[in-house]
């Protein structure tokens, strides 16, 4: 029991990184084009670093790289831009995973099956490393809000970090979906990984006239028709877990972990944004090694292996 709770407080207390390079193919959920990623270890406070094949810039994951927020989160510097990076990031802050080179062949990451799950695989196949760095993470010290009535996220301080969410539609099939939960590891892998990203019947032919959605399919979305669903869902409330899940993608732009309570009500990845900007505003961005670039991969005497880990 001692030696447990011994390496779960190690895997909290010091950031990770992957064992060893893994990769991914498949089709982009809105560019509908072949995209593959490679995803190798980072050293310590490098963060979440993006390379796209043929652009020398390394995209930084991180709000300050945000060109987009609208159906999904893109990031970008100089214009080289990577579409759709939020179950990616969801994944790996899911796994407690906090530096990652990840080089993306396309203009988009992979839509998998639509949810977190084929990373998280993928992720744990890689193996964890502990690094020597400590993490930082943000304590919510006071409350924060962003949007309207209708439609908001709040933060407010808390022991650990929670999120609640609820969910209106006015569509038969959707309802009103609530969950509250604190998104440790486990629960992250077992209750919101799996969970499908979403899309409405009759919005598809504007999204693919505005060039979006045209990787969508049911093997990678449910599709939500005039009266139900299209397709088999994993959960009953299915809807509201993606949601959690964009939100942890999304939060990972901070690039450290939240120590607060998380609300929100019909939230979306510019409503998400919003919340990271003004956590920053409020707490100051994160701090970066100064060419982190440079050590994309960490020297042996950097890393220890997590203990008590197996490679799935």
């Amino acid at each position: 029991m001692a030696s447990g709770l011994l390496n779960s407080h190690v895997k909290m207390t010091f950031q990770q990184t992957i064992k060893k390079q893994v990769a991914f193919e498949g089709i982009g959920l809105h560019s509908g084009r072949p995209t593959k990623i490679v995803i190798s270890p980072a050293g310590p406070n490098a963060g979440v670093l993006f390379h796209v094949v043929g652009h020398t810039i390394a995209i930084p994951a991180l709000s300050s790289s945000v060109v987009d927020s609208h159906y999904a989160t893109t990031l970008g510097a100089n214009g080289t831009r990577v579409q759709t990076v939020e179950h990616l990031m969801a994944a790996a802050a899911g796994l407690g995973i906090d530096n990652l080179d990840i080089k993306v062949d396309g203009a988009e990451v992979p839509a998998a099956d639509g949810s977190a799950q084929p990373f998280v695989s993928l992720l744990r196949s890689a193996g964890r490393m502990t690094l020597g760095a400590r993490r930082q993470p943000l304590v919510i010290s006071r409350p924060i809000r962003v949007g309207t009535e209708s439609r908001w996220l709040q933060v407010l301080p808390c022991d650990t970090f929670r999120i609640s969410y609820t969910l209106d539609s006015t569509h038969p099939a959707v309802g009103t979906q609530v969950i509250s939960c604190e998104p440790t590891e486990e629960t992250f892998v077992g209750e919101l990984a799996p969970a499908r990203t979403y899309g409405f019947l009759k919005d598809v032919d504007e999204l693919r006239r505005n060039g979006l959605a045209q990787g969508g399919s049911l093997d990678n979305a449910v599709v939500v028709g005039k009266r139900s669903v299209l397709n088999q869902l994993r959960y009953r409330d299915e809807f509201v877990r993606h949601k959690i899940l964009d939100l942890i993608g999304d939060l990972a732009l901070l690039g450290r972990p939240v120590q607060g309570h998380v609300i929100a009500r019909n939230a979306g990845h510019a409503l998400n944004f919003q919340l990271v900007t003004a956590l920053e505003q409020a707490y100051g961005a994160p701090r970066r090694a100064a060419s982190p670039a440079r050590e994309l991969i960490p020297r042996a005497a950097d890393l220890t292996p997590a203990p008590g880990f197996a490679a799935l």
